[in-house]
């Protein structure tokens, strides 16, 4: 009980809201709250100062942090010996995933290799899967962020241009290309913060010195593209990710090339763990 209870301090901490953290750890608020209430009771100790919409780690709290984040760590290595140390027939690949379109090969791959080996793919911007493998959530992990870390053992997977994606009756949509400034008349699709082409765009456009006539973050790739179809604005996307659809036009740049490069990443330490060497065994790098 007092591992489970610490667990939730620490991931409170880590996320500082109760409601991401339940989330994180696959439990209900209640009972997240209850378990660190529990601790805080058992020892006579307050943990959080509750004021406000965030919770701030009292001196206390904060003291007990880098111990919790050991336990958590050796727990996770525990886990991590266990599900690698079996036969080749069994075990367990955790994959974080920006998305499906440069890793489903590799993945489809492995599965008919492996046909006893289950798969979990965990989905996200390219900022949350590399916290992700950091955090030991995943064992592998895509991500469209260059992170040059002597910690990580990085794979260039894929190159893919950016173009401008619009709905089909859209005043664009009859070219084949538009120069960067032509965004400034146009409402502009976004994605969350973290995400490496939101960055790349926002980059294209101040080399520009374009400004947008309006923008709307949309905090998913798949809801980026849905609202195209109604024409409720354009986007900046990779082109391998737009699908086929009649609605859809895509338009490339004529005065930038911004090209997204996708990388594989696996903690070096782990590299030649069984179903991690196997899985990276697989991937085939950009020349």
């Amino acid at each position: 009980m007092l591992v489970a209870q610490l667990k939730s301090f620490f991931m409170v901490a880590r996320m500082g809201s109760i409601t991401l953290a339940a989330k994180q750890l696959g439990l209900s608020q209640p009972t997240v709250t209850s378990q660190i209430k529990a601790l805080e009771e058992a020892y006579n100790i307050e943990l959080f100062y509750r004021g406000g919409r965030r919770l701030a780690l009292s001196d206390a709290g904060v003291r007990l942090m880098p111990l919790v984040d050991e336990l958590v760590r050796q727990e996770t290595e525990i886990e991590f010996f266990l599900r690698n140390s079996g036969g080749t027939a069994t075990g367990h690949l955790r994959i974080g995933a920006t998305g499906p379109y440069y890793i489903l090969d590799i993945i489809d791959r492995f599965c008919s290799d492996h046909p006893g080996i289950d798969v979990s793919i965990e989905a996200g911007n390219s900022a949350q899967m590399l916290e992700a493998l950091q955090e030991y959530r995943v064992d592998v992990a895509s991500s469209s962020h260059r992170v040059d870390d002597a910690r990580f053992l990085r794979i260039e997977l894929a190159r893919d241009p950016l173009v401008l994606v619009v709905h089909r009756s859209h005043p664009l949509a009859a070219r084949n290309s538009v120069p960067v400034k032509m965004l400034a008349q146009c409402r502009l699709l976004v994605r969350e913060a973290g995400s490496t082409t939101r960055a790349m765009t926002e980059t294209m456009m101040a080399q520009a010195g374009v400004t947008p006539a309006s923008t709307v973050e949309i905090g998913s790739r798949e809801s980026i593209r849905e609202a195209i179809t109604r024409n409720l604005g354009v986007s900046v996307i990779a082109r391998q990710e737009v699908p086929s659809h009649p609605d859809l036009r895509m338009l490339t740049f004529d005065d930038a090339q911004p090209e997204l490069s996708e990388y594989l990443y696996c903690l070096h330490d782990r590299s030649e763990a069984r179903l991690i060497a196997a899985f990276l065994g697989l991937v085939h790098p950009v020349a």
